[in-house]
């Protein structure tokens, strides 16, 4: 029978002891220990005996939990550099106008939260007071990621130092009027204050690390020197769920991002109750992030706390607090002192012999009040060490009480994240316990007032200079003037007009033999960042490595497998390409980094996030929603696209719908070119629309998508006609008649219009030649660059007329008087060109892929979805037999024929 007490194999077993004498001793010696002062003596020794080594620099595995106490003891704590007095009663102010907006905002039924910032209040107090850089010294400052559910005590604060007035308070969550403040970060709507969007959660924190790591990437490649700005990201304890919240904690660590620091505040609540009922989430997250690398600083406890640590004796408190749950801590919060008395202390005899020597007051004053996220000296601390720290990031794990200074029906209740509004009541037990000089008399018919100690108070006065000294207000957005980067030499996009000639060419290989002109570039070339999720090779951009280098703050510490090679895999510490390994989401939040540092670091960089179209925008929507939030510019390419184009890898690769999500995105300019040139005429523009000289009344705030193929196919050269560069822009040109193309049809020959987009205009090249050789038929085939460009366009003409203005939509304007009715065939769901149906004066028909895709040929596919050129030719009869052109019975012989 084995023996429970021995010592099990493990992988030290593997190692040969030099010295079995030696580690006998070591281990006599706990046992004595254990036998002797028991096992709690035993664990504490061996702990401090692993942070030892630890600290000296001896390679063991790390402690992955500490004690349920303060990283820093009071005895440590520096000295707070300003007058904490003052701060407090500013803090005051903050959180009484936080309440008020909400409250008043209630009665419009337009909700808000409460309880989230009365947690937080000092932890963003003691940081915009003493921590974040303002953007009026170098420009860049800190970048700040506040909580969303924040925003009331960052309006309130703003309203404190002038930036806001009563009347925007009134309008929180009123936009329409033109005065609202939208109810969480918001770039696009309060583009002056708001930097980054993150209410959406787990978005935060992971944006939070790419822009930490692209600011390095920025000083590493000499674009700007942005090595003193620190970036701060203010989060949840229930947020930490969203995998997203940790998906990139390791990068963060491997890369060394010292310039990092997350605030997790530990109020123990999520939405609708506690985090972790039964355990305990900062132990939890201590070892999540401790596991990943990252420097934790654990501020739990309040200075009331310290009588209580030094009569310890025993170690008995440190324990209990280790094994009480979350939510009993939370049932304290909100019982008197002899249930507490019987249910904390009554579990240990020593606790009982402590809990003796304790009044009711003091143990309601420490259950009920004192928490380290509460206390500046105890907040300042943390933040002090965290700059300190080099290295590795840090987290601040900051407990809190969720509605603390709210009142008892507020402060740690499940229900208080749904809770809008207190009474007058309320407020005025608020205003007493916060000592703010508002009177009775100023809660006129029951409205409760907003709080203002005066423009020109102490207050304010001390405010305003602690954030001169900081580098102006935070947070704030700012979009200094930069000059329009030139446009690149226009031989890099008219080398693609000419076409391949006899060579087939997919789209994918186009744009990547654009960009690698583009990077060459001597005026902008440099602002290219090149972003890929490991799929490099599969998109023909190893030619870069070489050239460019793949960006790697260590450089390339090893011998390439491939280095005789012409296309070797080369990192540098300066380079250019960012290779994100297998995560689309780490891409996504790089590239909204990269997109938006025209106004963070004043620094314009032209971002192409190519990848899987499937991939993209049915796997990180919601990134690219927070990059038009975000308001940023660059380019994403949805690579290998369509639904029958890479069917060899199946349904889960085969994009039959992105088209349709990145409608919905109004930010995102939609393109799915068919031809070399159409890219280059798309990425031309883009480059003057986003980063050049926009047209008067175009919005620079835009992004494109491009689909593009992997599928070689003969490149045309652009057609010679007038407006084609129009048409390729706004979303639909003739590409060629019946007898341009050679078909001669009859003077009385039916005819109809075939509109493709991507690779599907191949298919309907193939139908318009089979139509006239073999029924008789005159075809037109139009490009359909961009449908949802179309959409919109007529979108914005139907809102005209309702003005009173006269405009027609322009694919309307474009097929006026194209003879014959209109078919429309793309490789994604009909969904996509049925977008421009409406404002179709002829009559209207679409082919398209729908349903699921499937692992066979491209013939075979587009057969399956009946998108092929054959079926185009069935589908073309049949709308043409419906008006009477001809016979009904060519429909039948067509679809014998073809085997339909």
């Amino acid at each position: 029978m084995t023996d429970p007490n021995a010592i099990q194999p493990s992988a030290l077993d593997q190692l040969p002891d030099r010295d079995p004498e030696e580690t006998a001793e070591w281990q006599a010696s706990l046992d004595a220990v254990a036998k002797a002062a028991g096992p709690h003596r035993a664990a504490y020794l061996m702990r401090r005996t692993l942070e030892r080594a630890e600290g000296a620099g001896i390679a063991l595995p790390k402690l992955l939990e500490t004690d349920y106490v303060n990283t820093i003891p009071t005895s440590a704590e520096p000295a707070v550099d300003g007058d904490e007095a003052m701060e407090s009663r500013i803090t005051a102010w903050n959180r009484w106008n936080a309440a008020a907006m909400v409250t008043r905002g209630s009665k419009h039924g337009v909700g808000g939260h409460i309880a989230t910032f009365a947690s937080a209040a000092w932890l963003y107090e003691t940081g915009f007071n003493h921590f974040f850089r303002g953007k009026e010294a170098d420009g860049s400052g800190d970048q700040l990621y506040i909580q969303g559910h924040a925003s009331p005590g960052i309006y309130a604060r703003a309203f404190l130092d002038g930036r806001l007035n009563e009347t925007h308070l009134d309008n929180f969550r009123q936009e329409a009027g033109g005065d609202g403040l939208p109810s969480y970060p918001h770039p696009r709507r309060l583009p002056w204050l708001w930097e980054f969007p993150t209410v959406s959660m787990g978005l935060g924190p992971l944006s939070a690390i790419y822009q930490a790591r692209f600011n390095r990437y920025l000083t590493a490649r000499g674009i700007k020197d942005v090595s003193d700005s620190h970036v701060w990201a203010f989060l949840g304890d229930g947020e930490m769920d969203e995998p997203e919240s940790t998906a990139a904690l390791a990068l963060a660590s491997r890369e060394g991002l010292d310039n990092l620091t997350f605030v997790i505040n530990c109020n123990l609540q999520r939405l609708d109750g506690p985090v972790r009922a039964n355990f305990k989430i900062v132990q939890e997250l201590e070892a999540q992030f401790r596991g990943a690398g990252w420097n934790v600083v654990k501020s739990l406890w309040g200075s009331a706390w310290d009588e209580l640590f030094q009569l310890d004796t025993t170690g008995a408190l440190v324990r209990r607090l280790r094994e009480v749950p979350d939510a009993q801590v939370q049932t304290y919060q909100t019982r008197d002192a002899a249930y507490i008395r019987e249910d904390f202390f009554g579990k240990d005899p020593a606790l009982v012999e402590m809990a003796k020597l304790l009044s009711d007051d003091k143990i309601l004053e420490c259950f009920h009040l004192s928490r380290g996220g509460h206390e500046s000296r105890k907040v300042y601390a943390a933040y002090k060490a965290a700059l300190e720290h080099k290295g590795a990031p840090t987290v601040i794990l900051a407990q809190t009480v969720k509605g603390f200074t709210l009142g008892e029906g507020f402060a740690s209740k499940n229900a208080n994240h749904q809770m809008k509004k207190l009474t007058v009541d309320e407020f005025k037990k608020m205003r007493d316990l916060l000592e703010l000089p508002i009177s009775d008399s100023q809660f006129v018919d029951g409205v409760v007032p907003y709080g203002h100690p005066g423009a020109d108070s102490p207050e304010v006065r001390y405010l305003q200079e602690r954030r001169a000294a900081l580098g102006g207000p935070a947070p704030a957005r700012r979009v200094h003037p930069v000059a329009p980067l030139p446009a690149p030499a226009e031989k890099a996009f008219a080398s693609f007009d000419k076409g391949s000639g006899s060579q087939n060419v997919a789209t994918t290989m186009a744009f990547v033999r654009l960009i690698k002109d583009l990077v060459r570039d001597k005026e902008t070339g440099k602002r290219w960042v090149p972003i890929v999720p490991d799929e490099a090779r599969t998109f023909g951009m190893e030619s870069l490595f070489p050239s460019l280098g793949i960006y790697s703050p260590k450089g390339q510490t090893y011998e390439p497998v491939d280095r005789d090679q012409l296309m070797y895999y080369k990192e540098a510490t300066n380079g250019q390409i960012l290779n994100e390994g297998i995560t689309e989401a780490g891409s996504m939040a790089d590239f909204i980094a990269a997109s938006t540092a025209y106004a963070t670091h004043g620094e314009a960089m032209i971002p192409f996030y190519i990848f899987y179209s499937m991939f993209g925008w049915q796997r990180t929507a919601d990134q690219m929603w927070q990059l038009g939030d975000q308001l940023g510019r660059g380019f994403l390419v949805g690579a290998t696209a369509g639904r029958t184009t890479l069917t060899g890898e199946g349904l889960q690769h085969a994009d039959g719908h992105s088209p349709v999500i990145a409608a919905t995105n109004p930010a995102a300019l939609t393109y799915d070119p068919a031809f070399a040139y159409e890219v280059a005429t798309i990425v031309k523009d883009g480059l003057r629309r986003m980063y050049g000289e926009a047209a008067p009344g175009e919005d620079q705030n835009v992004f494109y998508y491009l689909t593009v193929y992997n599928e070689p196919l003969p490149q045309p050269a652009k057609p010679a006609a007038p407006g084609i560069d129009e048409g390729i822009v706004k979303g639909l040109y003739r590409f060629n008649t019946a007898e341009s193309a050679g078909l001669s049809p009859a003077a009385n020959a039916p005819r109809i219009q075939l509109l493709g987009s991507g690779t599907a205009i191949h298919w309907a090249l193939k139908a318009q030649q089979l139509l006239a050789e073999e029924w008789g038929v005159a075809t037109d085939v139009w490009s359909a660059t961009s449908w949802t460009e179309l959409r919109r366009d007529a979108l914005e003409a139907d809102a005209a007329l309702l003005r009173g203005e006269e405009r027609v939509p322009y694919v309307r304007r474009v097929l006026d008087g194209a003879e014959g009715p209109v078919l429309a065939v793309s490789d994604y769901m009909r969904q996509v060109p049925d977008q421009i149906a409406q404002w179709v004066e002829q009559d209207y028909s679409s082919l398209g892929a729908d349903g699921f895709g499937l692992s066979d040929t491209r013939e075979a596919a587009r057969r399956h979805f009946g998108v092929d050129a054959e079926s185009i030719v069935v589908a073309a009869l049949a709308q043409l037999a419906r008006r009477g052109e001809v016979k009904a019975t060519a429909v039948k012989e067509a679809r014998e024929k073809y085997g339909l």
